[in-house]
């Protein structure tokens, strides 16, 4: 089952139980995808663009509940962390920083990168290999680090 068609059932599942704010969350990233699907020629989308596109809405609602707690609105900071904790159960489970260190050394390895200016190639690999599990601003980071001490 795609996850397009899991969020599906369980959007009917948060009509059914009328939980609201979970149906809300729900509801924006169905619609998030339904986009994603007219966009292109084909009618199905990958699972990797599925990852994303829930990536991209987790990311949003995190963001947004912070500028809410800065300017004192906690009321709305308290619902976009809720949404984002329902957005956040459709994304893998995280590895751990030993585990994305490890790949990026087995994919700076296999490309024979030596120099922080190649980071290119190693980002293009690593981006594809933690698709919707690690935000690519870590694996930035990370790549830089195991580059600089090359």
């Amino acid at each position: 089952m795609s996850l397009f068609d899991q969020i599906s059932n369980d959007i009917k599942a948060a009509m059914l139980a009328r939980e609201s704010g979970k149906l809300e969350a729900l509801r924006s990233l169905k619609a998030a995808m339904l986009i994603a699907k007219t966009e292109g020629a084909n009618s199905e989308i990958s699972h990797e663009k599925e990852l994303s596109i829930i990536q991209k809405l987790f990311k949003q609602r995190k963001e947004s509940a912070d500028i809410y707690s800065k300017n004192n609105r906690q009321e709305l900071a308290d619902k976009e962390l809720f949404e984002a904790a329902i957005i956040e159960k459709y994304l893998p489970k995280p590895p751990t920083e030993d585990e994305i260190n490890s790949v990026l050394k087995e994919i700076i390895e296999q490309t024979g990168v030596k120099s922080p200016a190649e980071m290119g190639k190693v980002m293009g690999i690593a981006s594809k290999r933690f698709a919707g599990a690690v935000d690519g601003k870590i694996i930035s980071e990370k790549v830089k680090q195991l580059l600089a001490n090359i």
